[in-house]
């Protein structure tokens, strides 16, 4: 049922602290179903990618290992709930950040906030998402050429491969050029 719900668009990363030392050639994405995530995907066995999800599926992410969530959807976006989400997430014992990004109008801070909260150890491995893929993937194409130091050429075909869209890709690979 879930794999019907598949779109070209993935929504959401997860990481290890595993990922760190990953090397390019052995990145593979494959798909999984899981009931009340859309889109999930995962990179090898450190990174996996997931869409909107329903809080009913805190359950299943702690179940699977996930030590937190990392929202990036603002919370007022349709279909958002993030109060839901951080009490399911409380409830299960899994830590809970939200970075919320505004594709229109990024925060200053935006990126050094994920990168600190998909970084901490405690959060280690983190279940990132969005609403379908796009700010997730971003995201996770600056921390790999920023934190893992990556060239950009991998991160970018990882990031596609984990949903990055033309809408964001122009953003992501300006904010590499001007940020050092």
């Amino acid at each position: 049922m879930m794999r019907a719900m598949l779109p070209t668009v993935l929504a959401g990363v997860i990481l290890t602290v595993g990922a760190y030392g990953q090397t390019p050639q052995t990145s593979k994405v494959t798909h999984e179903s899981v009931e009340g995530i859309s889109n999930f995907a995962r990179l090898d066995t450190t990174i996996a990618c997931g869409g909107a999800m329903k809080p009913e599926a805190v359950a299943e992410l702690k179940r699977m290992g996930f030590a937190s969530i990392i929202n990036l959807r603002e919370a007022t976006e349709q279909g958002a709930d993030v109060e839901k989400e951080a009490a399911a997430a409380k409830s299960a014992g899994i830590n809970f950040e939200h970075v919320p990004f505004n594709i229109q109008s990024p925060s200053p801070d935006l990126v050094a906030r994920f990168v600190a909260a998909v970084t901490k150890p405690e959060n280690q491995p983190a279940f990132v998402h969005c609403a379908a893929g796009g700010r997730a993937a971003s995201l996770w194409m600056i921390k790999r050429v920023k934190v893992d130091h990556w060239d950009e050429a991998r991160a970018l075909e990882e990031a596609n491969a984990l949903g990055l869209n033309d809408r964001l890709r122009p953003w992501t690979l300006e904010y590499l050029r001007t940020h050092p």
